[in-house]
């Protein structure tokens, strides 16, 4: 795409450095979308995140809808009805489906140019940014830390179990049922009920090892002030 951009472009650099934030080297392309015939100008990057050769297809709105994910295809398209009613400056994050059929997550940001004499919003320009990378990295982030989270709720379990199994002489099942027969006892996560199990055993404070019957207290009243 090879017009120049227009005097207004910098309104909407601001969102476009705060989309990227998410990644520096996530690719940027250019946009124009004509209101008047529908039709859109992409820069080269615009038609490679659509899976597309640089000049293979001739970008449409309805092109463009057809490439929405399904889930996001209406949220976009009223974006786009309200900013070319607007030309106020706008920006979206969704998905699409890109020539391949691969999903892609792409930042659109951009703004309305008025036509001077009638004052009527007559193009739309700005910028889409392929956040795809960024946005798996970040699922990456969350799944990682939910398993490390959910293995050091296993671990405090587990050592939980252990305790009770000296104390009471039981094996791990039993254990195990006298942990969630506590839960359901006092409303509270076997996991919660464990910890302070643990930490009645080998807390920082902890001078003289809890004897059985101030287990069997905490078992009775696990929500009791100091946990026992």
């Amino acid at each position: 795409m090879n017009s120049a951009p227009t005097p207004d472009e910098p309104a909407i650099a601001d969102e476009v450095e705060e989309v990227l934030a998410v990644g520096s080297t996530s690719p940027v392309g250019r946009y124009r979308l004509d209101l008047a015939t529908g039709e859109w100008a992409w820069s080269d990057e615009v038609y490679v995140m659509h899976g597309f050769e640089p000049g293979q297809v001739v970008p449409t709105t309805p092109l463009m809808l057809s490439h929405k994910h399904p889930d996001d295809r209406d949220r976009v398209d009223g974006v786009l009805l309200e900013a070319a009613e607007t030309g106020q400056p706008f920006s979206s994050v969704h998905r699409i489906l890109d020539a391949a059929g691969e999903t892609r997550t792409l930042a659109v940001t951009g703004q309305g140019l008025r036509d001077p004499e009638s004052g009527r919003v007559t193009e739309l320009f700005g910028y889409f940014i392929d956040v795809t990378d960024s946005h798996r990295a970040a699922a990456a982030r969350d799944a990682t830390a939910s398993i490390r989270a959910s293995a050091q709720r296993r671990a405090v379990i587990e050592q939980a179990k252990g305790v009770l199994m000296v104390v009471y002489g039981v094996d791990e099942e039993e254990a195990f049922g006298l942990l969630r027969e506590a839960s359901n006892l006092a409303n509270i996560a076997v996991r919660d009920i464990a910890l302070t199990l643990v930490d009645l055993f080998s807390g920082p404070d902890v001078t003289v090892v809890p004897t059985r019957e101030a287990i069997d207290r905490f078992l009775a009243d696990p929500g009791a002030p100091g946990g026992h």
